[in-house]
């Protein structure tokens, strides 16, 4: 039983292979009509977003709590900017994160926000593991 596209868009919950990602590549899906990227993070954007200092963040929060455990290489959020709602760029900007051209917003490989004036991080949409490359959001 597949849902049909009305329900999908209202919010059904979608699967997503990532076995064809490769790792430091970026993909983009649509869920509940929002950009949702899915990063496969490289070891160097992993032990970068660990060691920064969290009290320094205009946001504060760990890489850890970002990610799911014993998955921490998939960096998945919502691509929103948290300013004006823009959709930022993925891999610009000075933290090898998502950059927002509309004003300066700058995001590290956690989507945490380091720079501009976007108020918060990127958000973490709900999603589980259904297998090591398979994950289901929503």
């Amino acid at each position: 039983m597949n849902p049909d596209a009305s329900t999908i868009a209202a919010g059904a919950p979608i699967e997503v292979d990532l076995s064809p990602v490769a790792e430091g590549q970026d993909i983009k899906v649509f869920w509940r009509g929002k950009p949702i990227y899915i990063s496969h993070r490289t070891k160097k954007q992993i032990d970068e977003a660990r060691a920064v200092n969290v009290a320094s963040l205009p946001d504060p929060q760990t890489d850890e709590a970002r990610v799911k455990s014993g998955h921490e290489q998939w960096l998945v959020v919502i691509g929103i900017c948290t300013h004006l709602g823009c959709i930022p760029i993925a891999h610009e900007g000075n933290y090898d994160g998502f950059f927002c051209p509309c004003h300066g917003s700058q995001y590290d490989s956690s989507g945490r926000i380091r720079q501009g004036p976007a108020p918060a991080n990127l958000p973490v949409p709900p999603y589980t593991f259904v297998s090591d490359t398979k994950i289901q959001i929503g």
